[in-house]
């Protein structure tokens, strides 16, 4: 049985490592003239603005083994200069519970108690569950959605079809920003199922056979998963453009309901 501690604290480190390296002196006030071998901070840098030893940083960026408290976290996420969504992650890594975060709220299995509700909405819409594979959709989502929710059961993935299906490209009008969006959607709930077989899969498998998520993953981007202007090319309704609202249910934390009203 994988250890849940381990590969937290390797991402741990990608994670503050990728965004060290993203700060520069001007940004902090710090001494611009310095020579840097390396882009970004140093570590010594961010430790001493974070009020933490530089040792115990470094150790947190190996991966290593070692105590994180959220008072030390909380500084951190400030010198690193991390969005809210950022922060959540930061803390969904550490394990521990951000003091100024809202409560958690339980989860269970929302697609049979749901499907009458998302069946009733007129407008496209459709349940996730934490691996993003479509649970329940109804027919004007199916209708959209050609090559995503009208595949076999086992290829209803929405990542999978973005990233990996030729179909994706061709439907959706914003194809490489929008995948792009999706991959540092997705690190939230990634970052909260890190030792779920389901979720590791997906992304050993998505590294593996798109270069394009790869890079994206890489990038170790974050940002919660909002609405907007979604446009597609549909191959028999032409150009469609709509507006995405998604739900996060109260009492099922995992997942989301996604509703595309037509503009």
């Amino acid at each position: 049985m994988l250890d849940d501690t381990t590969p937290r604290r390797a991402e741990l480190g990608e994670f503050i490592r990728s965004h060290r390296a993203r700060l520069t002196p001007q940004m902090l006030g710090l001494d611009a003239g310095v020579r840097r071998r390396t882009p970004g901070l140093r570590r010594e840098e961010v430790a001493q603005l974070a009020g933490v030893s530089a040792t115990w940083y470094t150790w947190i960026e190996q991966g290593r083994d070692v105590s994180v408290s959220p008072a030390a976290l909380m500084r951190l996420a400030r010198v690193l200069r991390l969005n809210p969504a950022e922060r959540a992650y930061l803390f969904e890594l550490a394990a521990k519970r951000d003091p100024e975060a809202p409560a958690d709220r339980t989860d269970d299995d929302a697609g049979e108690s749901l499907g009458a509700v998302v069946g009733a909405i007129s407008a496209p819409a459709y349940l996730l569950d934490r691996a993003w594979n479509a649970m329940v959709w109804n027919d004007a989502a199916a209708e959209l959605f050609v090559g995503w929710l009208d595949a076999p059961a086992t290829e209803r993935n929405l990542l999978r079809f973005v990233f990996l299906s030729p179909l994706a490209p061709r439907l959706i009008a914003d194809w490489e920003a929008r995948a792009l969006r999706l991959a540092a959607e997705f690190r939230v709930d990634y970052s909260r199922h890190l030792v779920a077989a389901e979720t590791r899969q997906l992304v050993d498998q998505l590294r593996g056979e798109s270069r394009f998520f790869e890079r994206a993953w890489l990038a170790h981007e974050v940002t919660e998963r909002e609405g907007g202007e979604r446009t597609f090319t549909h191959p028999t309704r032409g150009f469609l453009r709509f507006q995405q609202t998604t739900f996060l249910l109260a009492r099922h934390q995992d997942v989301k309901l996604v509703v595309l009203l037509e503009a």
